[in-house]
């Protein structure tokens, strides 16, 4: 293949002694002339490619149907009032009212509708909080796929917008501190490229609806150590609580004041663990905690004292995600191998009955609240699209449970299974095998897997349309949990982070070679797609063992680990990650990092994806990575593609337009179908 020509320069830096060559940095630039010229070229080179594969039209119609399906999101109330998001198709799903939950699908009314933010459905509501008395909306709303949003104000009863305005802030939600006032994480207004720049410190303030933005004083900050967040939660009439951490996956601090106290105690400190606060009740606070607990456990402060004491030990076996105060007792989430289960309690921790949510689902949303003995949730599994749930309780008793119908289409019909692979140390690594329905496992089929590995993120079924779409045309979908993921506890997670990372691929690797040594398929029908940490999976299996796999598709990924930390949110990632800038980490992620490891040799088919407004992944990553993975496949003689696909209306995915999304997961299944045999 003829690929576009890339200029490479001659910049190389000293890093820890070593000199490495990075001849594409001025592609780090994603508003100069040249990067816009390269955007160009790559999609004029990889367009009339993907629209050459046979089943792209077929898979655009098979995702838009499953993407256009009405869908029913998790309802929650508040002052009396319930609110869900609902969607018939739209671009992006609407936030709809009504004085029930039952009402909620019957006649409910829009109180935001975010396709009439912009013409095109790049105008995404991705923060929606509101008021204890329900009558205030807080939103926040982003353009184009960015990870910055502006909070505005919505009256509940009117729907109309209050002059309030928020600009330049991510990551939390507002937290309302009474009926007229929440926190929100805000940040300077960027000096420089707002999609690259790194980030500086941010700063808890707090807002009084009606009052000027400028006047919002800060409830906390810390200077001295910028690279922090913080949020206040839970929500508590009488105490203020305030979790504080250093990325995206680290442990938190607690501390705890009464309203209109100034100076905070410190109830944890040292980040060593996390600490998930999830109420207080009668001057306790409730904290899901792996301190003392690989599987965590729910713990209690008193706020008085400080004291700390376990009322739900760690379970032998299963994961405790969360949990939940109503009125009269304690809602627990649980994970049992990569699953979710729902258990009440008493106050005291005392185990009382299951609520049935139906097996190899995964608990999606969930709300309850102290002032009411009812919980609403909402499962999903890899071919449910949706089940809610309206669960009555009393303490620890299950009083009723019923599920609202979620209208639309079935979905594809398939069995799950469970497998699990031996990985280099000898641990079992499972993962999920999803087959048509009628496949008992006869001869190989084209397969893909979708993998991730990272930030204590679990794969838990869930229903994802790219996803089933290949199902739905024929093919085996394989999900691992591999190390670094959240099903099995923080020791998993953290067997898969800093120096341990290589282990994530190696988990990867023995799944692969499992299903081919089963006969689920074979290496030349074995595609791998993964997204941000998956799309670092995914470049890391491409670039370490490309002979296992018929087709790569790495998107939006984190690829070059040299400088990932220099970028918007990058420092975030050390955590799991560790910081390039330490001598001993910069070799082991020198050791794996996709774009430093090319070499000249023979590359499966590769499509590799991102967003020209990715602010958290920046574009560069993939940038670079294809352009040097397109130079080494040439030079190797290689007929196999190495194709770059650049949404130049879009950032990392959250919010994206449905009819956007249906093109982007339209090229991966042809693209990935080609390449591994499937005939949708």
């Amino acid at each position: 293949m003829r690929y576009p020509d890339v200029r490479r320069d001659d910049t190389v830096e000293i890093l820890h002694g070593e000199a490495v060559a990075d001849p594409y940095r001025w592609l780090e630039d994603g508003e100069s002339a040249e990067t816009r010229a390269f955007i160009e070229a790559q999609n004029a080179f990889a367009e009339p490619v993907l629209a050459a594969l046979p089943a792209r039209e077929a898979f655009r119609e098979r995702v838009t149907a499953l993407l256009t399906a009405p869908t029913r999101g998790c309802p929650w109330m508040r002052g009396g009032r319930a609110f869900a998001w609902h969607s018939d198709g739209q671009n992006q799903p609407v936030l709809v009212t009504a004085g029930s939950v039952d009402e909620l699908d019957d006649g409910p009314r829009v109180l935001l509708d975010p396709n009439a933010l912009s013409d095109d459905g790049t105008v995404a509501v991705t923060m929606a909080s509101v008021n204890p008395a329900g009558t205030l909306l807080a939103y926040g709303a982003a353009d184009g796929g960015s990870d910055w949003r502006t909070i505005r104000i919505r009256d509940v009863a009117t729907g109309e917008d209050l002059p309030d305005e928020i600009p330049w802030t991510k990551w939390n939600s507002a937290v309302w501190l009474d009926d007229r006032s929440f926190s929100y994480w805000a940040y300077d207004a960027p000096s420089g490229d707002a999609l690259t720049d790194e980030m500086g410190g941010g700063r808890l303030l707090g807002h009084v609806v009606g009052t000027a933005v400028g006047d919002d004083g800060a409830m906390w900050s810390n200077p001295d150590e910028p690279r922090m967040f913080a949020r206040h939660w839970p929500r508590d009439d009488v105490w203020f609580v305030l979790s504080t951490d250093t990325g995206s996956s680290s442990g938190n601090d607690l501390a705890a004041r009464r309203h209109g106290d100034h100076a905070l105690t410190q109830l944890v400190e040292g980040r060593e663990h996390e600490w998930n606060a999830i109420g207080v009740r009668e001057g306790r606070l409730y904290a899901v905690t792996d301190a003392d607990a690989a599987r965590y456990r729910l713990a209690v402060f008193d706020l008085e004292t400080g004291h700390e004491s376990t009322v739900v030990p760690e379970h032998p076996e299963d994961v405790l995600l969360d949990a939940s105060l109503t009125a009269t007792g304690l809602v627990l989430e649980y994970s049992h191998d990569a699953s979710h289960r729902m258990q009440l309690a008493t106050f005291a921790g005392e185990l009382g009955d299951h609520v049935p949510l139906g097996d190899g689902v995964s608990i999606t949303g969930s709300d309850a609240s102290q002032e009411s003995g009812v919980v609403l949730a909402s499962t999903q599994s890899f071919v449910d699209r949706g089940t809610r749930h309206v669960i009555e309780v009393d303490g620890a008793r299950l009083v009723a449970h019923r599920t609202l119908p979620t209208p639309g289409p079935a979905a594809p019909d398939a069995a799950t299974e469970r497998i699990r692979a031996i990985s280099t140390d000898g641990q079992a690594v499972p993962a999920f095998v999803v087959r048509p329905a009628g496949d008992v496992g006869g001869a190989p089929r084209p397969t893909l897997v979708w993998g991730y590995g990272g930030f204590n993120i679990p794969m838990n079924p869930g229903f994802r349309a790219v996803l089933a779409a290949w199902v739905a045309a024929g093919g085996v979908l394989v999900v691992p949990n591999l190390r670094g993921g959240g099903e099995f506890g923080s020791h998993w997670h953290k067997g898969g982070t800093k120096e341990r990372k290589q282990q994530v691929f190696d988990d990867l690797f023995a799944i692969a070679e499992h299903l081919v040594a089963t006969g689920v398929t074979t290496h030349e029908q074995l595609a791998l797609h993964g997204r941000s940490n998956g799309g670092l999976l995914a470049g890391a299996a491409l670039t370490q063992r490309p002979e296992l796999w018929g087709a790569v598709l790495p998107g939006v990924g984190v690829l070059d680990m040299l400088r990932f930390h220099r970028f918007t949110i990058g420092w975030a990632w050390t955590s799991d990650y560790g910081d390039p800038d330490e001598g001993e980490a910069h070799a082991y992620l020198r050791a794996y990092s996709p774009l430093h490891n090319v070499r000249e040799t023979a590359y499966p088919p590769t499509l590799i994806t991102t967003g020209d407004h990715d602010d958290r992944v920046v574009p560069a990553h993939s940038f670079k990575f294809a352009a040097e993975l397109q130079r080494a496949q040439a030079a190797s003689g290689s007929d196999a593609p190495v194709l770059l696909s650049i949404d130049t209306r879009a950032g990392h995915g959250m919010g994206k337009p449905k009819d956007a999304a249906a093109l982007e997961f339209a090229d991966q299944l042809a693209f990935a179908a080609h390449h591994t045999g499937l005939t949708p």
